[in-house]
């Protein structure tokens, strides 16, 4: 099993529009963590996690995510870090023209998968995986939100990341819909995988635990630990 961290940040630092919104974080996730981020809104929640998926740049500090240099990782290598994770937003960031089954296919066309019975094996497998194996003709309107983020779910599992970054997935949804879009998430922890999430819902953090950050007065904090 492999225990080297897939998030490492030491003494980072992060800025937009040279705005500095973190510093001095130090940040260690291991594969099978399931990781909640909470805070207040312009904390730096979000900001943390672009800079994680290569949004913003780690402007000091030493940075690796899935074994990528995050201060070497720029729009011309981007991808390289993408492949390697898998992001889910709160707006489900879904393609509106084309079916659950092509938003996929589009994903797995851009990241180099020769089109044919595998590429399509892998996205009915994602879709199952999600709850809507019977879904792929159905196009994102036609998709209830609960649906549409279980769609943006298995986008980003596509890969086959050791890594999930969510930027509040239950934002946009109600209680019921949230309920199961949290337990899916949390059933995403494995051995070799690990789940960042950044959420207002401190209700989630009693029933599927985890390791909770609070951001806050530009850092970050450890504010309970538990096993996921």
């Amino acid at each position: 099993m492999n225990t080297s961290p897939l998030i490492r940040i030491e003494n980072g630092c992060i800025s937009q529009e040279e705005h500095m919104v973190l510093q001095s974080v130090n940040l260690t996730v291991k594969p099978g963590e399931l990781v909640y981020l909470i805070g207040k809104t312009g904390s730096g929640k979000s900001s943390l996690l672009r800079c994680l998926y290569g949004d913003l740049p780690l402007t000091s500090g030493i940075g690796e995510v899935c074994g990528h240099d995050l201060t070497k990782t720029h729009r011309k290598n981007v991808h390289e870090l993408r492949r390697d994770l898998g992001i889910v937003f709160q707006d489900f960031a879904l393609l509106p023209d084309r079916s659950a089954h092509d938003n996929l296919d589009f994903v797995l066309q851009a990241t180099g998968w020769s089109k044919g019975a595998t590429r399509d094996n892998r996205i009915q497998a994602c879709l199952e995986a999600v709850g809507l194996g019977t879904k792929g003709y159905k196009m994102p309107h036609a998709l209830s939100g609960g649906e549409q983020q279980r769609l943006a779910i298995a986008r980003a599992l596509l890969n086959e990341p050791p890594l999930i970054v969510a930027d509040e997935p239950t934002g946009n949804l109600d209680p019921e819909t949230t309920d199961g879009i949290l337990q899916l998430l949390h059933d995403l922890v494995r051995n070799d995988r690990s789940v960042i999430m950044a959420t207002h819902d401190h209700g989630a953090l009693k029933t599927y635990p985890g390791r909770v950050l609070h951001c806050e007065g530009g850092g970050i904090h450890e504010a309970t630990a538990h096993t996921a």
